[in-house]
């Protein structure tokens, strides 16, 4: 699955919004990337559950690249863009983007491909809508 990035201004619906704090940094002090990952993780099920109108669980991650270190004090951005609906699958391009109070435009620190799968109330595959 490919899609062109777009780094000036953010792709999708706005699920989340997070301020990044101290106790989410790794060894260099930056924001860790598995926090920044849970998030557009979470992110992708929000979007997943209204779209899919029932429980979704993660399936896979296609693609993640982290392109800039977060800071301490950023707001972070999660939007969720549905590329692909398959009989019980969506495919989301997540992008986290940082809004910083040292500067006036939002950066696009992540983004990739997350693929949800609708389910019943027994944890089976359902038919999502097409």
């Amino acid at each position: 699955m490919s899609y062109k990035p777009n780094d000036s201004q953010p792709s999708g619906e706005l699920v989340i919004q997070v301020v990044a704090m101290p106790a989410d940094t790794n060894a260099n002090g930056d924001i860790f990337g598995g926090w920044l990952v849970s998030h557009m993780d979470m992110g992708a099920g929000v979007a997943g559950r209204r779209r899919a109108n029932s429980r979704v669980v993660t399936v896979a991650i296609e693609t993640l690249t982290f392109l800039k270190p977060v800071s301490i004090g950023d707001t972070v951005c999660y939007y969720a863009n549905l590329l692909r609906v398959g009989r019980t699958s969506m495919h989301f391009k997540m992008e986290a983007w940082t809004l910083s109070l040292q500067d006036e435009r939002a950066k696009k620190v992540a983004e990739g491909i997350f693929v949800f799968v609708a389910i019943d109330e027994s944890g089976k595959p359902k038919p999502v809508d097409r």
